[in-house]
């Protein structure tokens, strides 16, 4: 299949009737060419706005107004900017023609040229100009596209790094933020907290209440939990069923134990008449806190399982406690 060649849009601009005509008639005959016409200068700019050329062929010397002007003025216009001006000029010194390439134009002819030379030279800045105006918007396109994959990939990781019942960070966000956390804190050599916390008795207000009622329990909490976090660099994740972690940057055991405290006591608080969140019975959670100062002999996990044995012994003290894991829990157990 034969493509049909694309028209090319030519604005005249010439004070001069005759020659105006002459050229109209010209390219009015040729059957890939559309013409408009304008003899005054000064509205030239406006009507190429309206017409939308591929090429504009202009005077150069016209009554009232400077065409050297007309061609600057072309290129401060955005959708204007690059359509080829090719300049007719009764003159064809080298100071005109050096002064109208510097302004922007993009050929010169004087007038009146060969017949086949200027539909030659038109159509051939009128390809150009469209395949260049093809080529921007493929690439804007391409551009649009990529900026949008680059939004849903990060909306994706979001929704990745999210556990879907609670909205609180999952496990897999978990591992990679103590993993980054550590670095930091041993590239700083500042401490690093964790504390480990599982909801009491789970199982029983979950076989009484459903698993309906079990989420809405889960949810309240990641809610209750989230809302005392005080730092953008704390970190909240559900570990794992009922088991939630909170990551502490910079954070002594004391500071932590104090965050473990306040997150003992608000939780406790769910099941009190009154509460925006409202249980239908008692829940409370037991916490274990850890910290460490990170060296390259210790590693992240050492904490973690350190934290995870403070939660043992909460819970082995009775429950809806606060144990601590004693010394530097970053160090690995002979």
């Amino acid at each position: 299949m034969i493509e049909k060649p694309l028209q090319a849009r030519v604005l005249l601009v010439d004070d001069q009737p005759l020659v105006l005509e002459q050229l109209r008639r010209l390219m009015q005959a040729q059957p890939d060419i559309a013409v408009e016409v304008e003899s005054r200068a000064e509205a030239a700019v406006q009507t190429a706005r309206l017409f939308c050329p591929t090429v504009i062929l202009q005077d150069l010397a016209m009554p009232g107004f400077d065409g050297y002007e007309l061609l600057a003025r072309y290129r401060q216009v955005e959708e204007l900017a690059n359509v080829p001006v090719v300049i007719l000029s009764g003159h064809s010194g080298a100071a005109a023609t050096e002064r109208c390439f510097r302004l922007g134009a993009n050929d010169y002819l004087v007038k009146i040229p060969d017949t086949i030379e200027l539909l030659a030279r038109i159509r051939h800045h009128s390809a150009a100009f469209v395949a260049r105006a093809k080529r921007d918007h493929a690439f804007e396109m391409v551009s649009a596209s990529h900026r949008e994959l680059v939004v849903a990939n990060a909306r994706l990781a979001k929704l990745n790094a999210l556990d879907e019942l609670t909205g609180v960070g999952n496990r897999r966000s978990f591992d990679a933020a103590m993993a980054t956390e550590w670095s930091g804190a041993l590239r700083h050599s500042k401490p690093l907290s964790l504390v480990m916390c599982d909801i009491d008795l789970f199982k029983r207000y979950n076989d009484s209440f459903g698993h309906v009622g079990g989420d809405f329990c889960l949810v309240a909490i990641a809610t209750a939990l989230a809302g005392q976090l005080r730092r953008p660099s704390d970190k909240l994740a559900r570990y794992g069923g009922e088991e939630f972690a909170i990551i502490l940057p910079d954070t002594d055991l004391g500071g932590a134990m104090l965050m473990a405290e306040m997150c003992r006591r608000r939780v406790e608080g769910l099941g009190q008449a009154g509460c925006a969140a409202e249980l239908k019975a008692q829940v409370t959670m037991s916490f274990g806190v850890a910290s460490a100062t990170p060296t390259r002999e210790a590693r992240v996990l050492a904490l973690v399982e350190a934290a995870d044995g403070a939660l043992f012994e909460a819970k082995r003290a009775g429950r809806n406690a606060v144990r601590h894991a004693e010394g530097d829990s970053g160090r690995q157990s002979p």
